[in-house]
């Protein structure tokens, strides 16, 4: 199940998770991010209970996204014990994406 992840929640659900975290940083506007949407969607019920799945519009929560330089997106972070460990930018493949989890577990 994929969280919504905002400037509110984004300190407890991501940088406190006793679990790692993926980010997709999105907005609804961006194509690549539709693409990616279905693919998110799949990791965050694969990975559930190992690794939570949150996603992030860049237009609502402006400060997270320039806090981690969100240039582009999609932009994809895993975060594990509140730290950026892992970074992926622009549509990839399911496998590509589950790789960078796979790689924090």
């Amino acid at each position: 199940m994929e969280m919504v992840i905002t400037e509110n929640n984004f300190e407890e659900e991501v940088l406190k998770s006793e679990i790692p975290v993926l980010v997709d940083f999105y907005a609804d506007w961006c194509g690549p991010c539709k693409m990616m949407a279905p693919i998110v969607k799949e990791l965050a019920d694969k990975f559930a209970g190992k690794c939570k799945v949150g996603k992030c519009n860049i237009d609502e929560n402006l400060k997270v996204a320039q806090s981690y330089r969100v240039m582009s997106i999609p932009t994809f972070i895993v975060f594990k014990n509140g730290e950026a460990v892992v970074t992926a930018i622009g549509a990839m493949s399911k496998n590509d994406l589950e790789s960078k989890i796979n790689a924090v577990l």
